[in-house]
């Protein structure tokens, strides 16, 4: 029987229909052995028994023809152009084809070739004709249904000579191949077996037979990667020993009882879920979401207590500075009149909960006094950058680390904090994220946490609105907004793209913008200034004079995105607003509307591109961050998703994270399963060999130690 592994130790030289010309092509587009070649999959089919013929195409739509090049000619045209123009024919007539630009084709289409083309139907001087459609060289195909493979113009392949190559290693290679799921499930889920469905993704004899193909390998990518994540978060649970935390003292319960709102059923039922993981066994190990304003600091803060109030410290580590002094702030004003037992003191004192702050600028001085309440237990909560993962920050008893923008820092920055614990002991871990994350993509992302959603906003935020400002006038009833906000004794925000000028970047710098709007519309207002160039210091400053009241409007990048929180704030105008991803776009609209007052957000720019104004348009007509993070999805696709992944593995080359929602869980549902029986896979001999194939070293490694 032969398995991926096998197949992954033949080098396609060892193919009869592959010269060592053809083997230096196809290493240009990745494949280099008999694995890459039969999972470069086809791209799309034309099926011949339903095609459209020439003489039955219609003006203006889209359609794709599979006919032989009759005629070729190229010249060059009056604007010094090259123009190629060809002739095809399939037995019910001609469509002319023109392509400019492209003097390449005229020796790629040689008469007498097959091939297929996709592209839009148009009418010129009578004659049915496509310009520049999109070409597949199919060569002369038999069977009812054509596979077309990816092609590469650059390595000189064209999609028959691939599907040759295919075919061959198929007759030869994998007639024998082995199936590593087991049989009840794929009997239970109605999958079909590897073995057809690798063939049947090829060499379809149906419609139905390539769909069931891809479904079965689609299936088997995403099982793969969830087992992976599975394995990696039972050998977590397994191998690490926790802590128990005490949940029946009454310091949370004293700071939930002393905040001056109600908290929502989402935020109660989030800290009885962590709370109830704190005093589990194993380290927690969980992702908490929720949309902007949704109350995150609030669960967290909850978390560190829990710890705290049991004698152990927290810790909480945030990606800028800026977010940092915001988050220290703001748990220092939380925890304000907060009293615990003072384990360093005499016999029943008491002392209020400890705040402090760790960032890169924290002087020799204050790290020496800050590294002697660690040690001695007096620092109860730390908050910092990256500078809390130096070997020079010692904690005396960590028993919680919540870490703010997870996707911004890696598996490994993660664990030097986990691994701060004293005596062996992992404390419990909460990354918490205020993107929203589509379900399947938070799946696979965050696949070996455990996730808490915040789907619903405190009582008494006000919806922003949010205007797409495309025109001059509309500009300047943007500008007219902030003044008259400025006027009511309210702030705003002014939003750019770029700390400086830059001529390959056409967009307006915070620099540049913020001296043009204090000379130009909002000339008399007390405008301030705020990017990640600035020093800290500064940085500081401006930020501590907006939140006072002593600026009217902040001109700032998107270093105000996450965690910046001033209520009085209720203008935000982001400027060259096509150059913002939807997710950042969301986030920068949520600097406003956090108090009770009415709030606007104005979009400005042309929306460039289709992609462009769809996200506008959707940022306009949504405010619910999840809905928007299902539209972004669409738009863009996984790539930008899967590139958050922390860890290898491969990427998916038939499944689809939007498209195929329901086999993410399932595969992520099988994945327990198998796991939970058998945690090594050792009796899943073929399926641990490929995840020892597809996966990164390092994860090899931690998933199959013994």
């Amino acid at each position: 029987m032969t398995t991926f592994g096998d197949l992954a130790g033949i080098e396609v030289g060892r193919l009869a229909t592959v010269s060592a010309d053809r083997a230096d092509r196809l290493a240009q587009m990745g494949i280099e052995t008999v694995l890459d070649l039969v999972t470069h999959y086809p791209r799309r089919y034309v099926d011949r028994t339903s095609q459209v013929t020439i003489d039955r195409l219609v003006e203006g739509t889209e359609a794709t023809v599979l006919a032989s090049v009759r005629k070729v000619s190229s010249r060059p045209t009056r604007a010094r152009r090259s123009m190629v123009e060809l002739d095809l024919f399939d037995g019910r007539g001609y469509l002319h084809l023109v392509f400019f630009n492209q003097p390449w084709r005229a020796k790629q289409l040689q008469e007498g070739a097959e091939v297929v083309v996709w592209g839009k139907v148009e009418r010129y001087r009578g004659r049915r004709q496509m310009t520049n459609p999109v070409v597949d060289l199919v060569g002369d195909r038999t069977g009812r249904i054509v596979a077309v493979y990816p092609q590469s113009d650059k390595a000189g392949l064209s999609s028959w000579q691939i599907a040759t190559n295919v075919e061959e290693a198929l007759d030869r290679f994998c007639a024998d191949l082995v199936d590593p799921l087991p049989a009840g499930i794929r009997e239970r889920e109605h999958l079909a077996g590897r073995p057809w469905s690798l063939r049947a993704t090829h060499r379809p004899e149906t419609g139905a037979d390539h769909g069931a193909g891809r479904r079965r390998l689609g299936f088997d990518e995403l099982l793969r990667l969830q087992l992976a994540l599975v394995m990696r978060k039972r050998a977590t649970e397994r191998n690490a020993r926790g802590i128990r935390h005490s949940t029946g003292g009454q310091l949370v319960e004293r700071f939930l009882a002393g905040l001056p709102f109600p908290l929502t059923s989402a935020q109660r039922r989030a800290i009885a879920e962590i709370r109830s993981d704190l005093a589990g066994p194993y380290p927690m190990h969980r992702l908490l979401q929720g949309d902007v304003g949704a109350g995150k600091t609030i669960v967290a803060l909850a978390a560190m207590l829990t710890g705290v109030e049991g004698g152990h410290q927290a810790a909480l580590m945030a990606p800028t500075e800026v977010l940092a002094g915001q988050h220290h702030a703001s748990l220092a004003g939380l925890v304000r009149g907060l009293e615990v037992d003072d384990s360093g003191g005499g016999l029943f004192e008491r002392r209020e909960v400890s705040v402090s702050l760790l960032t890169n600028r924290t002087t020799a001085t204050q790290r020496t006094r800050l590294q002697s309440g660690l040690v001695d237990g007096s620092v109860d909560i730390l908050v910092g950058t990256h500078a809390l993962l130096s070997e020079a920050v010692d904690f005396a008893d960590l028993g919680v680390v919540v870490i703010d923008e997870q996707h911004r820092f890696g598996v490994e920055q993660r664990a030097v904090l986990r691994d701060k614990g004293a005596g062996g002991l992992v404390p419990d871990v909460l990354v918490m994220t205020a993107t929203p994350i589509p379900r399947t993509a938070a799946m696979t992302v965050f696949g070996d946490l455990d996730t808490t959603v915040l789907d619903e906003l405190p009582p008494g935020r006000t919806p922003v609105a949010t205007t797409w400002a495309r025109g001059s006038l509309e500009e300047a009833a943007a500008w007219d907004r902030v003044r008259s906000e400025v006027a009511a004794g309210h702030q705003a925000y002014v939003v750019c793209p770029l700390v400086e000028g830059s001529e390959r970047v056409q967009a307006r710098s915070a620099t540049e913008e913020h001296e043009r709007l204090a000379g130009g519309e909002l000339a008399g207002l007390r405008v301030g200034l705020l990017h990640g160039q600035l020093p800290a210091a500064e940085k500081d400053s401006v930020m501590e004079d907006f939140r006072a009241g002593r600026l009217d409007v902040l001109v700032a990048t998107t270093v105000i995105e996450v965690g910046v929180d001033v209520p009085n704030a209720t203008v935000v105008v982001i400027e060259d607003a096509d150059r913002f991803g939807m997710a950042q776009l969301h986030q920068l609209r949520g600097r406003v509307g956090r108090g009770a007052d009415r709030s606007w957000c104005f979009l400005l720019g042309e929306g460039a591109g289709d992609d462009g104004a769809r996200r506008l348009q959707a940022l306009v007509e949504h405010s619910d961050g999840f809905e928007l993070a299902e539209i972004d999805l669409e738009l863009r696709g996984e790539g930008t998703i899967l590139g958050a992944r922390q860890k290898g593995v491969t990427d998916l080359k038939l499944a689809s994270l939007r498209r195929h929602r329901t086999t993410v869980a399932l595969a992520r549902s099988v994945a327990f399963e198998l796991v939970d029986a058998d945690a090594t896979l050792a009796s899943h001999p073929e399926l641990a060999e490929e995840l020892r194939l597809l996966i990164d070293p390092e994860e090899q490694e931690f998933l199959f130690k013994s």
